[in-house]
């Protein structure tokens, strides 16, 4: 982890803060409880569901108030804290999909946000927001659950494929967050590895040195790293 309002060393060098992306806003604050949501005769019990609401929340090292996870095997946890998701994807969904009721939260996100890109955010980038400090941990893979959510089971992969898949942030100190406050960038993390480039890894053709890369970012979420790192050894393994 990086300390906050220093630049990012990598490789050696002092990495400047992009002017883009020093300061992001937040848009809407979603937040949601379990409940029953049902799609062709399939009811399951989830959290997806999250509605905006105004005023200050607090953000808590495990989930903001007045937000929750069903399924705490696969939700939920320190790494997955805090979703968030560019608001520049709902109109390129809006159209994809030729819909227009797809609203702020829809995707399941905590925050909407302005500002940033899965391309540019970087695993360990941290950013304030409101008072609260969050740290990219790990791009976002979706469950059957969003299929629901959609309406459309086979949404999950088309979701995936699109690289618009938000990004999960830890909770290294708590405070508040409102829609309107500025999400500032105040250190780049480690290992150049983009929320983006993470998400690409899932594919089964990634080549063992570009795993082995992302197995060595600190502030990658340990499960990926170590997924990341099997399967690194298990190609060289094949090849050897």
């Amino acid at each position: 982890m990086l300390v906050a309002g220093e630049d990012a060393a990598h490789d050696g060098a002092r990495v400047p803060l992009p002017g883009n992306l020093r300061t992001v806003r937040v848009l809407s604050v979603n937040v949601g409880l379990p409940r029953e949501l049902t799609h062709d005769g399939v009811t399951v019990r989830t959290a997806i569901v999250k509605e905006p609401v105004a005023g200050r929340v607090a953000v808590r090292r495990l989930n903001l108030n007045g937000d929750g996870q069903a399924d705490l095997r696969v939700h939920g946890g320190p790494d997955k804290a805090v979703y968030a998701y560019p608001a520049a994807h709902y109109p390129r969904w809006r159209a994809d999909l030729g819909r227009d009721d797809l609203a702020f939260g829809h995707f399941g996100e905590n925050l909407t946000v302005e500002g940033a890109d899965e391309a540019e955010v970087l695993m360990g980038d941290v950013y304030r927001a409101g008072s609260a400090l969050l740290e990219v941990s790990q791009p976002r893979v979706p469950c059957a659950k969003l299929g629901i959510r959609m309406g459309d089971p086979g949404f999950l992969a088309p979701f995936l494929r699109s690289g618009r898949t938000g990004f999960y942030l830890r909770v290294i100190e708590e405070g508040d967050v409102a829609a309107g406050d500025p999400m500032t960038l105040e250190a780049r993390g480690e290992g150049g590895l983009s929320v983006r480039e993470a998400a690409a890894l899932l594919d089964s053709s990634a080549a063992p040195e570009d795993l082995e890369r992302a197995a060595a970012v600190p502030a990658l979420a340990v499960g990926w790293r170590e997924g990341f790192a099997r399967r690194a050894a298990g190609r060289r393994r094949r090849a050897g």
